[in-house]
């Protein structure tokens, strides 16, 4: 659906995207994890034509040229930086992004209504955009990347800063979207967020993609062992019979079966006062391949 190809992009001695590439399959939900930094915006403004690259291309749907309006109009965007017109209402906003897409007449009515429905703002439709919330207008933005009905959506952040109620709803949005088919590609710094919307994640830092594969596939290959914690009521008589370390009444496990584990120090006769169970995650595999936590 989209494909980049070797792209670089520099600002000065700043090197901001340096060689990346990854495509995007018709209906998957593709995810861009990285630190603030890393290069996911400039990446997202390469894909849509915003801006162009020191080396590389991008193709959406066979055609090399995202400039052409042809070929914009198959892509939706929510940038991280609001595009709304706070001096307008909610449906004047989605109303002026469907016309300059050509909309008009009954398709439009229709679009702006589905854009109110979608961003839950069908009573907040003649309200100045100013007054609404910041998470109302992460919906709306949505809504308006939407408003001309692309199949190919890109995202960029889009809960940065947003109320949980907000956060959640766009999540629903976004797996309704999936459902019907649309081809995402969602940028976050938030691993929680990649690993519950994603079908694949790349993992980007200072420019670069660094893995690229499913979430699971990703954590199997650089998330290292689970950790089994335990912590007894009181020091074992004997220690050495004991087949994992223990530290006074603390015991640590790194394990690739911790069910099993946690099977066999149930049956030990150990008694257990508290157990706790880390599997790895995004976190880890980033943590993994960079040596630096993801929120840095």
């Amino acid at each position: 659906m989209i494909e980049a190809r070797g792209l670089k992009k520099s600002f000065g001695a700043i090197v901001a995207v340096d060689g990346v590439s990854f495509a995007l399959r018709r209906g998957e939900t593709f995810g861009l994890l990285g630190p603030n930094g890393a290069g996911k915006t400039t990446t997202i403004m390469l894909l849509v034509g915003a801006l162009g690259p020191d080396e590389g291309s991008v193709v959406v749907d066979g055609a090399a040229d995202p400039t052409r309006p042809g070929v914009r109009r198959a892509i939706g965007v929510a940038p991280q930086s609001l595009s709304l017109y706070g001096e307008l209402t909610g449906e004047e906003n989605l109303a002026f992004f469907g016309k300059l897409y050509g909309l008009e007449g009954s398709v439009l009515r229709e679009r702006v209504a589905r854009g109110l429905e979608l961003s839950g703002l069908e009573a907040r439709r003649r309200d100045r955009v100013a007054t609404y919330s910041g998470g109302m207008q992460r919906r709306l933005n949505l809504a308006c990347a939407l408003v001309h009905d692309p199949p190919l959506l890109l995202l960029d952040e889009p809960t940065v800063g947003v109320d949980p109620q907000s956060r959640n709803h766009i999540f629903d949005s976004i797996e309704a979207l999936r459902r019907d088919g649309r081809t995402i590609l969602y940028t976050t710094h938030n691993m929680e967020e990649a690993q519950r919307l994603c079908d694949r994640v790349a993992i980007m830092d200072h420019g670069r993609i660094l893995a690229l594969d499913r979430v699971e596939k990703l954590i199997e290959q650089h998330g290292g062992p689970s950790v089994i914690e335990a912590e007894l009521l009181r020091p074992p008589e004997d220690p050495a019979r004991i087949p994992w370390r223990v530290d006074g009444t603390s015991i640590r496990i790194e394990t690739a079966r911790p069910l099993e584990d946690v099977a066999r120090l149930a049956s030990a006769g150990l008694p257990l006062a508290t157990l706790n169970v880390k599997r790895p995650d995004l976190e880890a595999v980033f943590l993994s391949l960079t040596g630096r936590r993801l929120r840095d």
